[in-house]
Formats: C-alpha cells, structure tokens, sequence
C-alpha cells in the first residue's frame, strides 16, 4: 500500500533532507521511525523537495510503500511517537500507485522570512534570515516589487541556479512573487511549477540588493537574461526559507497543509 504524508519540520539541526553517510538528515530521521512503528526494515520514502541544511518545510509531502496496513491516523500518532521533536507528520493518506510526491506535483510555493535592523533577534535565530540596516533605514519595497516582476512567466533561471542543480532543464515557470512588508520583517513568497537548487535563495539575494540601492530594478532583468550565475548576487542564507505548499491534481485528494506557524504572520500565511 502506498502512504501518502504531510510534514513539517524545523530544518536547522540537519544536513538538509537528502540521506547522507555519517549526518543527521531529515529523511534518515523519518525512514527510521517508520521502521521503528511497522517493527521491520526501512522503507525509502519520495519528497516534494529535497530541503538544504538549514530550510524549514511548512507543507512537505512525501510517499512510500508499505508492507504492513494501518489507518491514517494510526500512523500520524505512531508516528509521532517515534520522531523528535523537530518533525511532525500532519496527516497521512493511502494513495494510489500512480501517485508520486515529487513528479505528481503541479506546483510549490516558498516562504523567505527575513528580519532587518541593527541588530539580530535572538528568538528568529536560525528561522529567519537577517540582514542588517542602520537606524532608521528600511528597504526600497516600490523598487524591489518592481524589479521581482521580471521574473514572473517562464524562463531559463540559469542565473539564479547553484553549480551543483540536478535538474534536466533550467526553465521554470514563476507564476507570482508576493513581497509582504512588515517592519521589522520582510517576507517573500514564490510560486512556481518547480525550482532549481538555490534558485529561491538566490532570487531573494537580487532582490536584496535592489532593495538597499546597490541595483536598480533593470538590473535584475539583465541577470536574469544573461544566464550566468556569477551576474547574480550571492545566495542568501537558508535561515529563512520554508517549503509552504506543494499542489496536486485534485484527482488525488491530497489535504492542505496545516499552516499554523506562531512565527510567520496571518498576512503570509493566508497568501499561500
């Protein structure tokens, strides 16, 4: 039987999602619990998206096979029972074969939230990004919302695409950037089919630098058509970042993710 599940997890404490030898990762961690629930051996499981070290994930989803059957909500709380404190299924639906969490998926959606002033909050440490303004200084939103509308549509995002991206194809289709302003918080959610690795990261990094008067917004559409990556600014820190949403054909009754993170506000969290 194929399980379907909703995650969330707070990603500061691992080396990203994917397994790797000798780290604690977010995947190894949820592979071994469902191992320990059912009693037998591990299972692979399939994500959405395969989270950096240090990226958080609101609405993850994944699937795998299992060899034993239990209702959905026997295996949220078995579950539960079994992960640390750090990750928490939401809820867990059987599926069909022709169900896959990375390839079925329609579409995801980013948040970046991001804290700004002369000095860091140590309650937003490693869930926020932070950038440091003087006194009185704030970002240039008019210039930032307009230099982020280049980049909606499809495009080769090569210049906001990391060395190491496994992706087949640097074309993505941006279907918004909403940029909602907070004082002292910025937070930046982006809608796509799909992302390159660090692509989010990088674009947030661009829109930065416009924002605080290093570019001007016409800069951003000459990065973006150069398709080089060094045009680019740096990619920012992953502090920030969270996998909100990830959408389905509806044929497949995925549910919705439980936004309910007391960080982020209901402005935010209502866009997604």
């Amino acid at each position: 039987m194929r399980i379907a599940l909703g995650l969330q997890y707070e990603g500061s404490a691992y080396a990203g999602w994917q397994v790797q030898p000798d780290q604690a990762t977010l995947q190894g961690t949820l592979e071994k619990a469902i191992a320990d629930f059912m009693g037998q051996d591990p299972v692979r499981v399939i994500a959405a998206g395969r989270t950096d070290t240090g990226v958080h994930a609101l609405g993850q989803v994944i699937h795998f096979d299992s060899p034993v059957e239990r209702d959905p909500f026997s295996w949220v709380r078995g579950l539960n029972s079994f992960l640390p404190n750090k990750m928490v299924v939401n809820w867990a639906k059987p599926v069909g074969d022709d169900f896959d969490a990375r390839y079925s998926a329609t579409e995801r959606s980013y948040i970046y939230a991001l804290h700004a002033g002369p000095c860091r909050s140590p309650s937003l440490q490693q869930r926020f990004g932070y950038y440091m303004l003087p006194p009185d200084h704030w970002f240039d939103i008019t210039a930032m919302k307009q230099a982020a509308q280049v980049l909606v549509g499809e495009h080769d995002f090569s210049s906001f695409r990391a060395s190491e991206c496994q992706s087949k194809t640097p074309i993505k289709t941006v279907h918004s950037i909403e940029i909602i302003d907070e004082a002292p918080c910025l937070y930046f959610i982006i809608r796509a089919n799909a992302f390159l690795h660090h692509m989010v990261r990088n674009i947030v990094g661009s829109l930065l630098a416009v924002a605080v008067g290093r570019e001007d917004p016409a800069w951003l559409k000459t990065v973006l058509e150069g398709r080089n990556r060094q045009l680019a600014a740096p990619t920012f820190a992953p502090d920030g970042l969270y996998l909100a949403k990830v959408t389905y054909p509806d044929s497949f009754g995925i549910p919705a993710p439980w936004l309910n993170h007391s960080l982020l506000p209901v402005s935010v969290l209502k866009v997604i």
